[in-house]
């Protein structure tokens, strides 16, 4: 179950292990029978973090749209593209990992996802240095913004037609308005 809401208020009993969170949901389909179901439970598993508009699917459909024209271009893959500009982005983190370990950490992280993939450094005395580049699914919108910027400026340097300055900064400019639905039940 995945909801929507804000801490309304946190209480800490003095001379107990005990704290009380409260929760104000939003949304109006709110999950009953759900919640009754998890209401019974002894233990539950509980993420709390903060919350990020989504990006605009649109913005997405058209980075793949260049993607694939950029790709028939320059005779690669439009996976090949995509990673291109996913390193030139640079969101990513510097992992030293011993080096019996990094062969399976640097595969798990790669089943992410297409833009998850590893860029090895080098090894010096058995540490393995490497760097991890997330995929675009985890990006806010700014992250994502230059990701697209990097793409249609490639696509202008090789004489790809794209959308107009304007269009773009439309584009980006409804993808912050885009109304965000609050409450998602079943995911």
């Amino acid at each position: 179950m995945n909801l929507t809401g804000k801490i309304r208020d946190c209480l800490i009993e003095a001379f107990a292990e005990k704290k009380i969170l409260t929760l104000e949901i939003f949304g109006s389909n709110f999950p009953r029978e759900e919640l009754d179901e998890l209401m019974n439970c002894d233990k539950l598993d509980i993420t709390i973090k903060k919350w990020r508009k989504k990006r605009s699917l649109n913005a997405n459909a058209y980075m793949w749209k260049l993607c694939g024209e950029l790709a028939e271009k320059l005779n690669i893959s439009k996976e090949d593209v995509y990673r291109i500009h996913i390193r030139a982005v640079g969101i990513f983190r510097v992992l030293e990992i011993k080096e019996d370990a990094a062969k399976t950490m640097f595969t798990a992280w790669q089943r992410q996802g297409l833009g998850w993939f590893v860029d090895e450094i080098g090894t010096v005395n058995e540490i393995t240095t490497a760097i991890l580049y997330y995929g675009s699914s985890t990006y806010n919108t700014a992250q994502m913004s230059r990701l697209i910027d990097s793409v249609v400026q490639e696509c202008e340097c090789q004489g790809i037609q794209t959308k107009t300055p304007d269009e773009l900064a439309k584009m980006k400019s409804l993808w912050e308005a885009e109304p965000i639905e609050e409450y998602n039940s079943g995911r």
